[in-house]
């Protein structure tokens, strides 16, 4: 008869792994140690997904065969309740806060209009955190939500904060450390085997030409999608999607007031030339929130984020490169997400 002792085993959450001591082998029991080791809210439990080193996923009925059988390590995800996981789902934030009253809240909110210093206005934002998303996730009050929060569009670095919140600081951070050592390699290992255009051809060449533009464009991310079939769009209108170029001097607000319909968030660059880039803004619903990135990944990385923070939907032109950044670079909803992982990369 098999005898469980006290023992650590191995588990990975958002990139990170740390032992997990269980003094009784069951799946309840890792699940509720996982919680308590990576800080995961309670409330969170039912949409843990577990999976073992062949990333088959491993339940309560396994478990416990497997574990015994030096198991590796266990990899786990978080998966919203919806079947096709993005960002237009509402989630729990990702550590348990405080709920402020409805003065402490209405304090805040006062505070966020007139202030303008920094340390300030970050306080306030993460005070009214679970307000705001609530505010976006409520069809009747997601429109109101710069008049009511102003400081997105003049404090750089608030997107990045309420998604730090949202899924936490290791999976905030994945995509700037994957992306130049891991992913872009891959993806322009992959833009070689497609039909070279001339389009495609200068994407290439601006993304070979350094790891990083530090004042320009580094085209990587679109050069995936260089292949033109009917109904699929170039690598250069990929990068029309993603951002539209402005001459330095001249008037952001001019921009936003062309704008005559809707449309998904885009990234709008200022620069003398487009290998010299001075700013970068979001833009949103005829709203322009400055980056707080200086480069094109990382303008890229708030673009992304900004679709999370303001519960946007992908446009359905750019939708197979940020479903691949979503699930296989941030591991976000993978395991509910359609077409993931790899197989993504091949299909842009």
């Amino acid at each position: 008869m098999y005898v469980w002792q006290d023992r650590a085993v191995k588990a990975e959450f958002g990139g990170e792994q740390k032992y997990v001591k269980l003094s009784k082998l069951s799946f309840h029991a890792f699940l509720k140690e996982v919680l308590l080791k990576f800080n995961i809210p309670k409330g969170r439990q039912p949409d843990i997904k577990v999976y073992d080193q062949s990333d088959t996923e491993v339940d309560l009925e396994v478990f416990e065969e497997i574990a015994k059988e030096s198991p590796g390590i266990f990899r786990v995800t978080l998966c919203s309740e919806e079947p096709d996981g993005g960002p237009g789902h509402v989630r729990q934030p990702f550590t348990s806060h405080d709920v402020p009253t409805d003065e402490d809240m209405e304090a805040a909110i006062a505070v966020l209009r007139y202030s303008a210093d920094e340390d300030t206005v970050r306080a306030k934002m993460k005070t009214t955190f679970i307000y705001r998303q609530a505010m976006v996730n409520d069809a009747d009050k997601s429109a109101d939500v710069f008049s009511v929060f102003p400081r997105f569009l003049d404090t750089p670095g608030l997107i990045e904060q309420d998604f730090r919140l949202m899924f936490g600081e290791v999976t905030s951070n994945k995509f700037l450390e994957r992306w130049p050592t891991t992913f872009k390699r891959k993806v322009m290992e992959e833009s070689h085997g497609l039909v070279p255009t001339t389009e495609l051809l200068d994407l290439m060449r601006n993304a070979e030409s350094a790891v990083e533009v530090e004042n320009g464009w580094d085209s990587a991310a679109t050069s995936a999608q260089g292949r033109k079939r009917p109904g699929k769009m170039s690598a250069s209108q990929a990068v029309d999607q993603l951002m539209r170029f402005q001459k330095v001097g001249t008037s952001v607000q001019q921009h936003l007031d062309s704008i005559t319909q809707s449309s998904k968030p885009y990234l709008l660059v200022l620069g003398s030339t487009k290998s010299s880039i001075h700013s970068y803004f979001v833009v949103i619903d005829k709203h322009a929130l400055p980056c707080k990135a200086t480069g094109s990944v990382g303008d890229f990385d708030e673009l992304f984020k900004a679709h999370f923070v303001f519960g946007t939907s992908y446009s359905s032109c750019l939708n197979n490169i940020f479903t691949f950044v979503q699930t296989t670079i941030y591991n976000i909803d993978s395991c509910r997400v359609k077409n993931k992982n790899g197989a993504l990369v091949k299909n842009c």
